[in-house]
């Protein structure tokens, strides 16, 4: 599809959205009883679930234990169901280890590590239904299921996506708009402090659009940090009423 169909004269993007409007996101915590932590996330169509299990002792031989600080282990993989294609897709394929290997990158920037040394820490996400930001949806996923567990971190990690389409920076692009945008930024970031931890340019852009989509992307970030942060403070004011209920009883 042409860059010029994905914005309508009117300023609209194809799914109605304005160039800054997030796709809705809603997620629940706690939705694998047997995992330490776990969280389901859907941003726009794009639907994630996140495991988090440990720290707990070193797997496959104590080579891969580290001594100063927590080794962190990530299992990114598709289901076969979640694209129109239904191909298969292995664990082990090219792209599923590029994004494994990105998002290890990514919380080995934020979670405390140095607290857990010599033990391990695994991070499974399934992306269940993809319709773009599969890795913006999966940071944003697992770090959810990591405030489930109670791993300690600096600051929540979000991840948000951008382009640039007639002469307008989009934010939180879906599938459509990855496929026909051109370039594509990604960016992950800790909120509170404004660094960047991750970010990716799939093509290339020209030096004066840059900024912008990078602006754009950046307050992407911070307006799902809000909605994620809201929720979560309201379920943990909740369930400290609930206790108090409780103890009180």
């Amino acid at each position: 599809m042409a860059g010029m169909e994905l914005l309508s004269d009117q300023g609209f993007r194809t799914d109605g959205r304005k160039p800054n409007e997030l796709r809705r996101i809603r997620f629940k915590k706690g939705v694998f009883k047997q995992a330490d932590g776990s969280a389901y996330l859907e941003q726009g169509n794009t639907k994630v679930l996140a495991a988090v299990y440990g720290p707990h002792e070193i797997r496959g031989g104590k080579s891969k234990q580290l001594h100063d600080k927590l080794l962190i282990n990530c299992q990114y993989s598709m289901a076969t169901f979640s694209t129109q294609d239904r191909k298969r897709r292995p664990r082990g394929d090219r792209k599923s280890l590029e994004m494994t290997a990105h998002l290890k990158q990514t919380f080995n920037a934020v979670v405390l590590t140095d607290l857990y040394p010599k033990v391990q820490l695994d991070i499974y996400i399934e992306v269940l239904q993809s319709d773009g930001g599969n890795y913006c949806a999966s940071v944003n996923a697992a770090t959810l299921a990591l405030i489930d567990a109670g791993i300690p971190m600096k600051d929540f990690v979000i991840a948000c996506s951008g382009s640039y389409v007639r002469d307008t920076p989009i934010v939180d692009i879906n599938n459509l708009e990855e496929s026909g945008a051109g370039a594509e930024i990604i960016m992950a970031i800790l909120p509170r402090c404004d660094q960047i931890v991750f970010i990716e340019m799939n093509s290339r852009l020209h030096e004066d659009y840059l900024s912008p989509v990078m602006d754009q992307v950046m307050a992407g970030c911070k307006d799902i940090f809000n909605i994620l942060n809201q929720q979560v403070r309201e379920e943990l004011r909740q369930k400290t009423a609930q206790d108090k209920i409780v103890d009180s009883g």
